[in-house]
């Protein structure tokens, strides 16, 4: 006597399923096709009049990274509709058995914080020497001896290229007069 067997074959939902899933990275494709087509939009809307700018003005830069952004997402669907797989992470030493360290995501966000309601007052000299000094300490830093300097010629040295070489003007503050 035979016993009868079962044929159990997949759903057309399975089916589908089981292709989306060996299939996600199209979903990275989504992503990217959305976020040029947004760029594009924002960049192509912008109001400029182009007799003020010349050839080459605020829309040049958001249009090619709009392209790039559309490139990338068909070149990527194209490799991963023709069976290309994205590498499993390998290299990181990051052990996610681990809780997330929040003490210093706390101390980075209050000092970032911090800074952006200094900046007003207190100029970005020294709202950014704080920010720097402040980061440092949030990552672990503790030479006091040194840190405060460092902090302090990034800040003088972000401050001299925005403001002088760039001409993107940043709030001096007290320090204004001096600098």
């Amino acid at each position: 006597m035979t016993t009868p067997t079962t044929d159990i074959s997949p759903t057309p939902a399975d089916e589908r399923r089981s292709w989306l899933r060996e299939h996600s990275e199209l979903g990275v494709c989504v992503m990217l096709l959305a976020l040029g087509v947004l760029v594009l939009a924002d960049a192509l809307t912008m109001d400029v009049d182009i007799t003020q700018r010349g050839p080459v003005g605020p829309k040049t830069v958001p249009v090619v990274v709009g392209v790039g952004l559309l490139v990338i997402a068909a070149l990527l669907a194209v490799d991963v509709l023709r069976g290309g797989r994205g590498q499993a992470e390998g290299g990181e030493d990051i052990d996610l058995s681990e809780p997330a360290d929040w003490r210093t995501v706390l101390l980075l966000a209050g000092v970032f914080l911090g800074s952006a309601v200094l900046i007003e007052p207190l100029g970005f000299p020294v709202a950014g020497a704080l920010l720097f000094w402040g980061a440092a300490f949030a990552l672990g830093s503790r030479r006091i001896d040194r840190d405060p300097l460092i902090a302090a010629v990034l800040s003088l040295a972000t401050y001299a290229i925005f403001n002088n070489l760039l001409g993107v003007p940043l709030p001096g503050g007290p320090l204004m007069g001096v600098l």
